[in-house]
C-alpha cells in the first residue's frame, strides 16, 4: 500500500492488487493513510500455486485489471 501511494504521489499511475483475504485490511489501511487506491482483489491464496494456476487466475481477472488500469 505504501509503495502504491508513494508512486501515485510521484505521478506514476498504479494499480493495487491483493488477494480477497486482504480486502478489509487494505481498505482500512488506505482510509488510515487518507487514500483510496485503484484496487483489484484476486483469489486467495496465491502462495504455493503452480505457474498454470497463477496464469489461470491472471486470465480470469484480466478484464477487471484492464478496466481498473484504464479507468484509474
Amino acid at each position: 500500500m505504501h509503495d502504491t501511494l508513494n508512486l501515485e504521489e510521484r505521478g506514476v499511475p498504479t494499480l493495487f492488487v491483493a488477494t480477497v483475504e486482504f480486502t478489509d485490511g487494505a481498505r482500512a489501511q488506505g482510509r488510515a493513510l487518507g487514500a483510496d487506491p485503484v484496487a483489484v482483489y484476486v483469489d486467495h491464496p496465491i502462495q504455493d500455486r503452480t505457474d498454470d494456476e497463477l496464469r489461470e487466475i491472471a486470465d480470469r481477472h484480466w478484464p477487471r485489471l484492464r478496466e481498473a488500469m484504464l479507468s484509474g
